[in-house]
């Protein structure tokens, strides 16, 4: 399976829609945005370019996609009027994501945006010019020596392929306490790879000085297997075997069936950034978030675990369905994630669940 062609959130505005299963990824942006602020500005002060050009990279579609640029622009111009410089830079936007992401969502959306900044900002306002870059970013996108910051959040756990020998892997959809340990170095040496790449690719489209930051799903601990990044897919593996006892999926499948994912911890961000070389480190954190953030409300009655559980199905269903369609078919999907949500249900009635997120800033190296 060439994950680049079977990869995207689910498109349109539906119940399982990305954009309507996005809350968390929205709140995990506003909880690092002080860090991309201080990133824009230390690259907006050091340069003060013209042209300001900024990536979004796994932009995905929905409500989400154009908050990072919009802060971005927002951030530029209350240094600017801060500063007392007349002008306003002109902004090149490049929205990236894999070719099957919902970018019509996003082109219809953008002239209400443009017009929003204008009547905040002002007549200052300098022109924001977008593109829409289809394309893996374990591969060149932009320009070389063009970029002034790149920002991707929630994308980069996403690897270029399963790794081989997942077949050994049996009964799990990713990671677990049971993976055999060739299961579990086949995933690490995939994200170093991938990773390294990304590093190299940006690295040639970033200008000297550029900055970087990046919020990735992780983990805190040095165990690849934690329960911390593993159980939310361990869970819908229990969905899976399941329905394999029901009869509705053969063994064979489930058997064969890997998430192209690799949660990393800070100390494996921070080797592969060292050992690449383009970059310094300017901050590396740990964040963490409840899952029931992809709620939309409180609760305040008994049933709260319950719809928390069915929440966290659906914005998971969002995000994973493509792949999961792609190996076992459509017509399953709606029984599979009734039962994850009742399985979601239960746990998080039982014991505090939680994503962790990490945060990394950089900066290219002169």
């Amino acid at each position: 399976m060439k994950v680049s062609e079977v990869l995207h959130m689910n498109g349109g505005i539906g119940d399982s829609s990305y954009a309507s299963n996005s809350l968390i990824q929205r709140e995990v942006i506003f909880m690092t945005k002080a860090i991309a602020e201080e990133a824009v500005s230390d690259v907006y002060c050091s340069k003060f370019p013209k042209t300001l050009c900024i990536a979004d990279l796994g932009c995905s579609s929905g409500p989400n996609t154009l908050l990072v640029v919009t802060q971005t622009v927002k951030t530029v111009d209350k240094i600017r009027k801060k500063l007392c410089r007349q002008s306003s830079p002109e902004f090149q936007i490049y929205l990236n994501d894999l070719p099957g992401n919902d970018f019509n969502s996003i082109f219809r959306s953008l002239p209400r945006v443009q017009e929003e900044l204008k009547e905040e900002i002002g007549s200052e306002f300098g022109p924001c010019f977008f593109n829409g870059v289809p394309g893996s970013f374990y591969s060149r996108l932009c320009p070389t020596s063009t970029l002034h910051f790149v920002h991707s959040s929630y994308s980069l756990m996403w690897l270029s392929q399963v790794p081989k020998g997942v077949e050994m892997n049996k009964e799990n959809i990713y990671l677990a306490s049971t993976s055999p340990p060739s299961v579990i170095n086949a995933y690490y040496e995939q994200f170093q790879k991938d990773f390294s790449m990304f590093l190299k690719c940006r690295s040639e489209e970033l200008v000297s000085g550029g900055r970087m930051v990046l919020t990735i799903l992780g983990r805190k601990s040095e165990d690849p297997t934690s329960k911390e990044c593993c159980y939310i897919w361990d869970l819908l593996a229990m969905a899976l075997k399941q329905m394999v006892s029901e009869g509705l999926i053969e063994e064979e499948k489930l058997n064969s069936f890997g998430i192209p994912q690799y949660t990393p911890s800070p100390l494996e961000l921070k080797a592969e950034v060292e050992k690449e070389r383009s970059f310094s480190i300017n901050r590396l954190e740990a964040s963490e978030i409840n899952w029931a953030a992809c709620g939309n409300k409180l609760y305040s009655c008994d049933d709260s675990f319950k719809d928390d559980g069915y929440n966290v199905a659906k914005c998971m269903r969002s995000v994973a369905e493509p792949l999961l369609v792609r190996h076992f078919g459509e017509s399953i999907m709606d029984k599979l994630f009734h039962k994850y949500g009742e399985i979601l249900s239960d746990c998080m009635s039982k014991e505090e669940t939680k994503f962790v997120n990490v945060t990394i800033s950089m900066t290219k190296r002169e």
